[in-house]
């Protein structure tokens, strides 16, 4: 057979291969083109970056409840008008409210100094002037819990000492967050004082991180904080040269209020359908820095990314939404509130996704979609290949605000980024705009704009379809028994 003939059928057999390729893609061409111009134009553009600059210079921290967390809402609604988003509109609720006022502690005896310590949210104060007591350790929250119970520490001050595994997504965080309650809680029921924890982070600077913490019912409440990685190893290192007991003074005191007011901002790209693709990422953030990190980063890359699809001057087949949760970081309050509010348009959200773990790059595409609609979840993620990004599985979590919409069976994307610096900022004085690389923020925008427009335009369900009646056998439909 000639070379010509065979080189002719091979490249004719290749063009049809892609031809039915192409036809068989759930993403239509045009969509494709889209989001592939918005990848394009994205790394050309610093939306993302000056949104997290304006929040984290013109409010800074944005502790839930406070009146920073409203300067917040009001700056986001001003900033979304601007930029051209339709439907701007806070809802508000109420929460709890908590606030540190005062927080030290120092080794009294043998060896007197200082230590480094933050007061966790929702945690009691201490009697005014401290409380003073013989510090016992605990290598990890398993021994604590091990512990008899009952008088066994009557009047000592438990000091866990539990390390946090350093890891690029972040898990190490799910074993070491337990002692954040788990201290008190245990230390409450062994009759102690107080509770210590070295902070939940990964860091060793001298900045303690603090994060919230929570009663168990009926448990005595005992006042907690957390110390630095470096004032947790002093603090092991005096426990070890001591010939006796070692003693802490710790003080907190803090102010409570039963309700105050928070709120989460919404926009909107509108549709020509009343189905919604929400992306968000949360407003508040705790008061130790200016909260660039956890979440200014996250408000920035879905604004950043909306202001890309908005300016295509192209109305999208689905309404996006953007949300700019508030309260998330005292027990997502406002994603709570959020999905009770629209409770009744909840099967009308085909999509959710929020960006909530700093500003690294994204690796990895992972999406929690029917079985049957996985089709699209590839023809998504070959998009945002030329990003770095591969295809995860199909297990995501989509972030924290939206458990309560994965809970309704809304189905989420997670777009996984390197998080291998995150615990070292996180919930400290050391989350900062100068922690922030433009070109990584950059590369978070694209992939939200690239994703968010391909969910916004892809045609059918991403949710497994419901089970369709099985159609009755001859047998049956003819009577018989």
């Amino acid at each position: 057979m000639p070379k010509t003939f065979l080189a002719l059928m091979a490249a004719t057999t290749a063009l049809t291969a892609s031809a039915f390729a192409q036809a068989e893609s759930p993403l239509p061409p045009k969509v494709e083109a889209d989001a592939k111009k918005l990848i394009e134009k994205a790394l050309a553009d610093d939306q993302g970056y000056r949104t997290v600059e304006e929040l984290t210079t013109k409010v800074g921290a944005r502790l839930a409840g406070s009146e920073a967390e409203a300067r917040a809402r009001d700056w986001a609604v001003d900033h979304l008008k601007s930029l051209g988003f339709k439907n701007v509109r806070i809802e508000t609720f109420e929460i709890p409210y908590w606030a540190r006022e005062k927080e030290a502690a120092a080794i009294v005896s043998p060896f007197p100094q200082e230590l480094e310590i933050t007061g966790l949210g929702g945690s009691v104060a201490t009697p005014e002037g401290g409380v003073t007591g013989e510090v016992v350790r605990f290598e990890t929250m398993t021994e604590l819990k091990n512990y008899p119970e009952g008088d066994t520490l009557a009047g000592k001050i438990v000091f866990v000492d539990e390390p946090m595994v350093r890891t690029q997504d972040g898990s190490g965080y799910g074993v070491a967050v337990a002692k954040r309650s788990g201290a008190a809680n245990e230390a409450g029921k062994r009759g102690a004082k107080a509770a210590l924890i070295r902070s939940v982070g990964t860091d060793h600077h001298r900045f303690p991180h603090t994060g919230l913490m929570s009663y168990e019912k009926d448990v005595t409440k005992v006042p907690t904080a957390a110390l630095s990685a470096p004032d947790s190893d002093q603090l092991a290192r005096a426990l070890e040269m001591s010939d006796g007991p070692v003693t802490v003074l710790f003080e907190l005191s803090v102010q409570t209020r039963e309700k105050a007011p928070s709120g989460n901002v919404i926009a909107e790209i509108p549709g020509r359908t009343d189905e919604i693709v929400l992306i968000g990422a949360h407003l508040d953030s705790w008061d130790l820095g200016t909260g660039a990190v956890d979440d200014g980063a996250g408000v920035g890359i879905v604004v950043g990314a909306g202001k890309l699809m908005l300016d295509k001057r192209k109305k999208p087949e689905r309404t996006i939404r953007i949300v700019l949760f508030g309260s998330e970081e005292v027990g997502l309050l406002g994603a709570f509130e959020y999905a009770r509010a629209h409770a009744a348009e909840l099967d009308k959200h085909v999509m959710g996704a929020e960006s909530d773990f700093g500003a690294g790059k994204i690796y990895q595409f992972q999406t929690r979609y029917g079985e049957s609609q996985l089709d699209k979840a590839a023809a998504m993620a070959r998009v945002l290949e030329p990003l770095g990004i591969a295809r995860g599985d199909n297990m995501a979590g989509g972030g924290p605000d939206v458990i309560p919409l994965r809970i309704a069976g809304v189905p989420v994307t997670s777009l996984r980024q390197n998080g291998w610096d995150y615990f070292d900022l996180h919930h400290t004085p050391d989350d900062t705009l100068d922690k922030i690389d433009p070109d990584e923020l950059a590369q978070n925008v694209a992939a939200y704009a690239a994703f968010t427009w391909m969910a916004a335009n892809m045609p059918g369900p991403f949710r497994e379809p419901p089970a369709e009646e099985a159609a009755p056998t001859e047998d049956v439909a003819d009577g018989a028994q």
